[in-house]
């Protein structure tokens, strides 16, 4: 037997519900005092940059981009990404991450950041940042803090609090 195939597609307003509750069933309420998500309540996702994964009209997964300063260096903070958990490990947290990024350079975008796994972000370009040249505003692993550079060198020089971008 053949897994269903999943859909990656742009995020809608309608979407909104469901996704919220997808982040409860898969995070829970510890979401709320994570230094990202402290983050990502500074200002509104970009919707462009957000995509949904389904199967049928089931939401199964989801992806958010969010505008960001890293210093003086406009940027994207990549999260939160979740999968629901009978979907996992069918490649479609990597399909969501694939597409918010193709669509983050096709808009001119160069840099994306995380707080994550490196061993599973590397696969999709993420590296670590070196320790003490981005700072988060709270408790983070340094070596959780990782970037993609989506134009080759535009990480080069950058350093700084990594803050919400209001103006984007």
């Amino acid at each position: 037997m053949t897994e269903p195939a999943f859909s990656i597609l742009p995020e809608t307003a309608d979407d909104a519900l469901a996704i919220e509750r997808l982040y409860e069933r898969t995070f829970g309420p510890g979401r709320y005092a994570k230094t990202a998500y402290r983050i990502r309540e500074g200002g509104p996702h970009a919707p462009a940059l957000s995509f949904t994964a389904r199967i049928g009209t089931l939401l199964v997964g989801s992806v958010r981009l969010s505008p960001v300063r890293i210093g003086a260096t406009k940027g994207l903070l990549l999260g939160p990404l979740t999968v629901e958990p009978p979907f996992r490990e069918r490649g479609i947290g990597y399909a969501l991450i694939a597409r918010a990024l193709a669509e983050a350079k096709t808009r001119g975008h160069r840099l994306v950041v995380l707080v994550g796994d490196e061993p599973y972000y590397e696969k999709a370009g993420f590296k670590r940042i070196p320790k003490g040249r981005a700072v988060m505003p709270g408790p983070v692993d340094p070596a959780r803090l990782l970037v993609c550079e989506l134009v080759g060198g535009a990480f080069d020089g950058v350093s700084g609090p990594i803050r919400p971008d209001w103006s984007a």
